[in-house]
């Protein structure tokens, strides 16, 4: 199996799977000299893992996060970073019932068709338990990137939608409540909505937005590596993604380019920023911006109508512990290989002059 592995100077590469021993990664490329906070890693991990919320999946994992090499006395070595994060509350027998049948929707089918064998107990390696990997390496991306500020928050689940523009929110609003939006309101109103999704054994999907703030000019490159081309595929790699766009997005279309084109301050800023950050594929100084599509969640707790490895129609009920919606544990997952890519992209460019 290929494709575990992240970013060129900075890279991540994951192992393990949703009802293995333990899940981990090596993180290669983070300079020496680094002082590397645990528990901040620890504190973005917490905000990742199930069980923190009536309305997330009630698996209780701890999720703590174990440094095996690469670390001494605080700081990076320049060496390897490896750690590993144990499996304590996996219920493999929930499973059971899908050993030989397809949830719809799900990657069951795909997974058993490329592989021809699967690790049916949650998913394998197609379970969401592996962004917990990627959230250890992008909180060492953020300490790397110091200056660089780095929020997601939840825009959107289902119908009701976040319309303020953000500049004119308070992030530290953002982790006051389960749902991790900054709108107070609204909230409340995606929390009740979500509650009710899950009583009739229902799922629903969501949006969560991105901001970078002092980005340094000139990450990213004019071709295939542009910035908001990786920003894309490192969003659109996370589970249940859908859809990915930065700056004016899919309304830009709608516009006159008279409308559409950010016109330059003196000093090289723009007067608007419908650009998200980013033009020609290099960033530009100003913030980056984007949103993240989440479809609802494949597992159901209602019944199904799918096939079994026989070609068989079956009927099928979720059984365990699952999301009824992903967006609030999404927001540190986003965050984080946001920090991948803009670390990544510093690295290369500091490498790229002499």
């Amino acid at each position: 199996m290929a494709g575990n592995s992240f970013g060129k100077m900075f890279k991540l590469t994951t192992f393990g799977e949703s009802h293995g021993v333990a899940i981990g990664g090596v993180i290669d490329g983070c300079p020496a000299g680094l002082e590397i906070d645990i528990e901040k890693v620890q504190d973005d991990l917490n905000r990742r893992r199930p069980g923190q919320s009536a309305i997330v999946t009630q698996r209780k994992e701890p999720d703590t996060v174990e440094f095996l090499s690469g670390i001494f006395e605080g700081r990076s070595t320049g060496t390897p970073i490896g750690f590993v994060i144990k499996n304590a509350n996996q219920k493999s027998k929930d499973y059971s019932h899908i050993k030989d049948s397809y949830r719809p929707s799900h990657a069951d089918y795909t997974y058993d068709e490329k592989y021809g064998v699967r690790d049916y107990r949650g998913g394998g390696r197609s379970s969401a338990r592996e962004t917990a990997c990627r959230v250890v390496a992008g909180s060492v991306a953020k300490q790397l990137l110091q200056n660089v500020e780095i929020n997601a928050f939840v825009s959107s689940v289902g119908k009701i939608e976040l319309t303020k523009h953000y500049s004119e929110l308070d992030f530290s609003e953002i982790e006051k409540n389960p749902v991790r939006c900054p709108d107070p309101q609204l909230a409340a109103e995606m929390e009740a909505y979500i509650k009710e999704i899950r009583a009739d054994g229902d799922t629903v999907g969501g949006t969560v937005q991105c901001v970078i703030k002092n980005v340094p000019k000139g990450l990213g490159e004019p071709v295939f590596d542009k910035l908001h081309a990786d920003l894309g595929k490192a969003m659109l790699s996370i589970n249940a993604v859908k859809g990915f766009e930065y700056g004016s997005g899919f309304e830009g279309t709608k516009m006159r380019g008279s409308e559409h084109n950010d016109h330059f301050n003196t000093d090289g800023s723009t007067r608007t920023n419908l650009s998200g950050g980013i033009q020609g594929g290099i960033s530009n100084g100003m913030d980056i911006y984007f949103k993240v599509a989440f479809k609802p969640v494949a597992t159901l707790m209602q019944k199904q109508k799918t096939i079994n490895s026989k070609g068989e129609e079956v009927e099928m009920q979720g059984k365990g512990r699952h999301d009824p919606c992903v967006v609030p544990r999404a927001v540190p997952i986003v965050e984080s290989m946001a920090a991948l890519v803009i670390a990544d992209f510093l690295l290369q460019n500091k490498s790229s002059k002499i």
